[in-house]
């Protein structure tokens, strides 16, 4: 399934609500994703690897956790906004948890 900005101009509820969706899709019936966006917060949480573009060309591949430890200056900057809230997004738990209150 191809996604081109699923989330964009969501408000961040309903931001979770889709990856949530996208998640659910791959673990109840295995379909495989590729999901364009600027949101790195749901990129880190919906994806097992990540591509970085830039200037029309590829500058990071892996895991959240490889792509955080890139030492590429524009992977970096790219990063530098979104890079608190997603790795405390990744420590938090489930989104339908912290709907229903949990923590």
């Amino acid at each position: 399934m191809l996604y081109d900005e699923p989330t964009s101009g969501l408000d961040p509820v309903n931001a979770d609500v889709i990856d949530s969706l996208i998640e659910r899709l791959q673990q109840e019936i295995g379909v495989t994703s590729v999901v364009v966006t600027h949101d790195v917060r749901g990129a880190f949480r919906v994806a097992d690897r990540i591509a970085l573009l830039a200037q029309a060309k590829i500058r990071a591949v892996g895991t959240a956790e490889e792509i955080i430890a890139s030492q590429d200056p524009v992977v970096q900057q790219f990063l530098e906004r979104d890079l608190e809230m997603a790795v405390i997004q990744a420590n938090e738990v489930p989104t339908t948890e912290r709907r229903m209150g949990g923590r």
